[in-house]
């Protein structure tokens, strides 16, 4: 692979203006190419990545040895890491966005009105989106997949650690829009490792239209205070279950053990269970052994511990805390009063269900719980683009303009209005 050219600390704002420059121009191809041509660059992406097998693992060997060097952990080394799996997931992933519906030109909600102008809605790209993210190499193809599909440009600035996997993946995807006859600067990623790079990315409105942020709740405060274009975020997840003194135990039991041990270390697992006061004899003793055989460290409030025995007292901030760990905290509550006002305390609007066979409460849940997915007798896990039927996603939001909850297709377009008539005039 050849080396590329990287700026230095003393033109990375000319640098930053320049790419922005390539990606606006290459939006406006983009905006108007057929679906024909993305699907057919989308599945020649995928084709590079799998033909480039070689190339893409020595580059990424290269990451992974560099991050041993300065003393990377294991689960950031795993994160990092390219093998055949992934390698085979990322361009599966790619032919399956192409296989998804194309929002852009849609038309929706088209009506008379009273003057004889039809009024609708048409779905258009947002136009040049920047995504900023850590770690995982596989990011790179899924962004610039769901960008392509959308009809977005996108500026790509991934994590320093993954500098050589990203520039390689990136090769692959370029080599794909190439065939198809579309811009190779529909997709760019940063060259430069310097973190002015960032900086400069926020800021320019002139060239960006939206910035997505993926990674941990350092980077994503960084991003939100400095940004002056648009950022579609969520800081962390605060999930939580609450099991009603009207739930079927067993499901409850089953929904808030998936929901904590599924899979610690994302977005939308549990990390505090609420329980009603009046079934909370019963079930939690089953579900402290359920955790237990887990592993699960639980931390509690008294009413809890007395019925538990030997958990860790649960602190004021363990109930504000993600832990993205197998620890859990449980509260005993009151009623649903409680329970609503706990989450709406303590949680970040992200993912929070209700366990009840009571559809009176199951609907005051859905309806006052303001976070982005609400749920009745389902796991927190499944906020998830792929599970909502959106097929991919760039990532969550718990924003309330623009998008919210799992972001698609859908979420990186905007709609704007048409008017269709025939040489109407308004009297």
């Amino acid at each position: 692979m050849k080396a590329a050219t990287v700026p230095t600390s003393t033109d990375i704002r000319d640098y930053m203006r320049a790419l922005g420059e390539r990606a606006r121009a290459a939006a406006r191809v983009l905006a108007r190419a057929e679906t024909a041509a993305k699907d057919a660059a989308l599945l020649a992406m995928s084709a590079a990545i799998e033909r480039n097998r070689a190339m893409l693992l020595a580059e990424n060997r290269k990451d992974l040895e560099a991050g041993a060097r300065q003393g990377l952990d294991a689960a950031m080394l795993d994160r990092l890491e390219l093998n055949d799996a992934r390698l085979a997931s990322m361009a599966e992933g790619l032919r399956q966005i192409a296989a998804l519906p194309d929002p852009v030109g849609e038309i929706s909600d088209l009506k008379y009105r009273p003057s004889g102008i039809q009024v609708g809605r048409m779905r258009v790209p947002l136009g040049v989106i920047g995504i900023i993210y850590e770690s995982r190499p596989n990011v790179t193809a899924d962004a610039a997949g769901l960008c392509l599909k959308s009809g977005n440009a996108c500026i790509l600035r991934g994590g320093s650690e993954a500098i050589h996997s990203n520039r390689a993946v990136a090769e692959c995807i370029q080599e794909g829009l190439k065939q198809a006859g579309l811009p190779a600067d529909a997709v760019l990623v940063v060259e430069t490792t310097d973190r002015a790079a960032v900086g400069e990315l926020v800021r320019m409105k002139g060239h960006v239209d939206v910035i997505v942020p993926r990674g941990g709740k350092g980077l994503i405060e960084r991003i939100s205070g400095e940004a002056t274009v648009p950022v579609i975020k969520h800081l962390h997840g605060v999930c939580h279950v609450y099991i009603d003194e009207r739930a079927d135990l067993e499901k409850a039991a089953r929904v808030a053990f998936n929901a904590k041990c599924q899979r610690y270390g994302t977005c939308n697992t549990m990390e505090t269970l609420l329980v009603h006061h009046a079934v909370a004899e019963q079930i939690l003793p089953m579900l402290g052994r359920m955790y237990r055989e887990q592993g699960v460290e639980l931390r509690v409030c008294e009413r809890t511990r007395a019925i538990l025995g030997d958990a860790k007292p649960a602190t004021e901030e363990d109930w504000y805390t993600e832990y993205l760990a197998p620890i859990l905290s449980i509260r005993i509550v009151d009623d649903l009063d409680q329970a609503i006002d706990h989450i709406a305390q303590y949680g970040s609007q992200h993912t929070d269900s209700i366990v009840t066979e009571d559809i009176t409460r199951a609907r005051r849940f859905l309806r006052e719980v303001d976070s982005s997915s609400v749920m009745v007798n389902a796991s927190t896990r499944f906020a998830d683009g792929f599970e909502y039927g959106l097929g991919a996603e760039i990532g969550i939001s718990t924003d309330k303009i623009h998008a919210r909850g799992p972001v698609g297709l859908e979420g990186l377009t905007s709609q704007k209005f048409v008017v269709l008539g025939d040489g109407h005039v308004r009297s």
